[in-house]
């Protein structure tokens, strides 16, 4: 009997990998049952059998014979992940600080790494009766305006490394320079695959219908986390082994195998979605351009307004500025855009007269209006007038919001859920007030108003049943929403013909945010909801497209810059702002988290943290309370540590973290760091 030892990576904390004896069936086994790198396998680990990645292969080992386990099973059945997966997962495993299991074993589909086969069995039957076409003639290609086609071409001729950032105004068409980018490097190679991220679920299904149509003969797999396990399987599974061709989804479909990368397209590059923020907090997007970097191919980063980091690298030469001035659809303009000032003109529920006024006129003339207010609920807050008292979270620092449809008091950000109160817990007055105004009392508000209008609300109260946000989409779509009001859900990518009006509600509070990226995305979410309307050219008799934004603060340069729909002088000037403040992109950042039962428990493993090691180059701030103190009964703070070099920040986190382990706290802490510079 002949052993080896596989050298295996498991999802566990222990920043290490697992030795196990694997020993043949025969002296001379067969060449195809061997084990190899990247292979899956399913292995002993205390009570349980758990599946892990092997990650080499090895003749000796320094685990004592009778702590050394055997290998349950390898499963031959499911390809070996590639080397270069391996490198990619490996490389964010570095990068951000995490054991190598716990970032390539969560990366896969759930199904996958069950003890049983069954799942994975049926679903490889299940494919092998699929037939896979591999036509990649596209169906009616419309024409290309010069800005359009200038863009395709930049892209699709270039054989290396190449990242563009495809800066167009809203409507200007980046979809059709994706797909046309698309149809050129599938038609080079019988075996190329695409890669395209969006930022968010509910925009999945009209991207794959797009997609669909324009590509009927070719395999499209998508994947997102609103997909059922079983399906995500199968669609992985596809990837995987390069029956997909195109492959369409959110941030974790960047993790997904795929043997022959020929293009990573991120739409919307700038939003927030494609970080995640919880575990393994990487950037999709930055993932996506080392990717990109390791496999020699072109990445392409869309956006109308950029994130200050890629325009950053578009000004410095790192990026190939791609540029779409003018939207795509013949006579179609964009929206004008004007500022109501709350001082003089005052609302009533809200609305001012002058946006009801608008609102009416798109009525009589069946156009659609939509209202963007990026605060679900009906209120944010319950109030006692008596007391003061107010709805607070009893779990962490946020206010309880009011459901009044539900009847009850929700926190958005821990998920405690309570009856609304008969009366105040305080001092038992039953005249209890909701104080400022969420989606659906905006909803209750126009339904009052306009008892005639369809009105209809989309925000993640109103689609939380799988399937339901595209529906409602598909209602604005076919025209039976005469009145839309949504959050940020609304904002981005959607491509409603009827609208020609959309006004902004209650926007001032993030330009007092202490984030100093808010007002980057508040122009970015005003910018992107601006271009929902007007996308079609006007029609005889038709309203002007125009955008009401309803603000205490007319003069402040954000909404000037979005009146002249002037992207290029806003980021300019917040680009010098952030190198005179020394932030990103201008200086890389790690921040450590702590949470604790006490605040100061927290605080004090932070300060122990800073004082512990010193390194040339890098500054460590006082450690802070978090934003969000308090969440979930743990207290929370943070420390910055910054550096105007990446690789010295890298280094100096990468011992630190050394030394954090060593500390042996009963202190939960986590580190992030970023932005990812390739």
């Amino acid at each position: 009997m002949n052993a080896i030892f596989l050298r295996v990576a498991l999802d566990t904390p222990l920043d290490t990998f697992f030795d196990y004896r694997w020993v043949s069936a025969t002296e001379e086994a067969n060449a195809s049952n061997q084990p190899c790198i990247g292979q899956l396998v399913l292995v002993p680990f205390g009570r349980q059998e758990i599946t892990g990645i092997i990650v080499d292969i090895v003749e000796t080992t320094t685990v004592p014979a009778d702590k050394l386990r055997d290998v349950i099973a390898v499963r031959h059945s499911l390809p070996a992940l590639n080397t270069e997966w391996l490198a990619l997962i490996k490389f964010a495993a570095d990068y951000y600080q995490r054991p190598l299991g716990e970032v390539a074993l969560p990366a896969l589909p759930k199904n996958l790494k069950v003890a049983k086969t069954v799942s994975l069995d049926r679903a490889l039957k299940k494919l092998g009766k699929l037939s896979f076409p591999h036509d990649a003639t596209p169906q009616a290609e419309p024409a290309l305006n010069a800005e359009q086609q200038a863009a395709v071409n930049t892209i699709t001729q270039t054989r290396e490394f190449a990242p563009c950032l495809l800066f167009g105004v809203t409507g200007s068409g980046k979809t059709e320079v994706y797909l046309q980018s698309a149809a050129r490097i599938l038609a080079e190679s019988a075996t190329g695959q695409i890669l395209i991220l969006v930022p968010e679920i509910n925009l999945t299904p009209q991207f794959e219908a797009r997609i669909r149509d324009r590509f009927p003969g070719l395999h499209l797999s998508t994947l997102h986390s609103g997909m059922a396990e079983g399906e995500r399987l199968l669609h992985w599974l596809a990837a995987h082994q390069g029956q997909a061709r195109i492959v369409l989804g959110t941030r974790l479909a960047m993790l997904a195998s795929m043997p022959d990368l020929r293009l990573i397209i991120v739409d919307e590059e700038h939003d927030p979605s494609y970080k995640q923020q919880e575990g393994l907090r990487y950037s999709a997007r930055d993932l996506a351009i080392w990717r990109a970097h390791q496999l020699r191919i072109p990445v392409v980063l869309g956006s109308a307004t950029p994130s200050l980091e890629s325009w950053h690298g578009a000004q410095s030469g790192r990026y190939r500025l791609l540029e779409l001035h003018e939207r795509a659809v013949k006579d179609a303009v964009l929206p004008v855009v004007k500022i109501i000032n709350l001082e003089r003109e005052k609302p009533s529920e809200g609305l001012t007269p002058r946006l009801i006024a608008a609102i009416r006129q798109r009525l009589e003339k069946g156009e659609q209006s939509l209202l963007f207010l990026n605060r679900r609920g009906y209120a944010p807050v319950l109030a006692c007038d008596a007391c003061g008292w107010i709805s607070n979270c009893t779990r962490c620092t946020a206010n309880l919001v009011l459901h009044k449809g539900d009847h009850r008091l929700r926190c958005h950000h821990c998920g405690l859920e309570q009856r609304i109160p008969r009366s105040c817990p305080t001092c038992g007055n039953i005249d209890l007030q909701p104080l400022g105004r969420g989606t659906q009392r905006l909803e209750e508000t126009l339904a009052s108003i306009f008892p005639e209008a369809r009105v209809f609300r989309i925000d993640a109260d109103s689609t939380r049943l799988k399937g339901s946000a595209a529906a409602a989409f598909e209602r604005v779509h076919d025209g039976e929403v005469d009145i839309l009001i949504g959050t940020q859900m609304v904002a981005k990518g959607h491509d409603f013909k009827r609208l020609t009006l959309v006004a902004a509600l209650n926007p001032d509070a993030a330009l007092f945010s202490q984030d100093y990226r808010a007002s980057e995305r508040l122009f970015a979410q005003l910018m992107q909801v601006s271009g929902r309307a007007g996308r079609t050219a006007q029609k005889e008799g038709g309203s002007i497209s125009e955008v009401l934004v309803q603000t205490c603060y007319p003069d402040h340069p954000l909404y000037h810059a979005l009146m002249a729909h002037n992207y290029q002088s806003f980021a300019t000037d917040l680009l010098q702002e952030r190198q005179q403040a020394q932030l990103p992109p201008f200086m890389y950042q790690a921040l450590l988290r702590a949470e604790a039962r006490e605040l100061a428990t927290a605080i004090e493993f932070l300060q122990q943290a800073a004082s512990c090691t010193q390194h040339i180059g890098i500054t460590i701030n006082d450690p802070i309370p978090m934003t969000m103190t308090r969440v979930a009964n743990v207290d929370r703070a943070q420390l910055l540590v910054e550096s105007v070099s990446r690789p010295a920040l890298q280094a100096f986190v990468k011992e630190w973290i050394v030394i954090l382990r060593a500390m042996k706290s009963r202190v939960k802490w986590s580190v992030e760091i970023d932005p990812v510079d390739i």
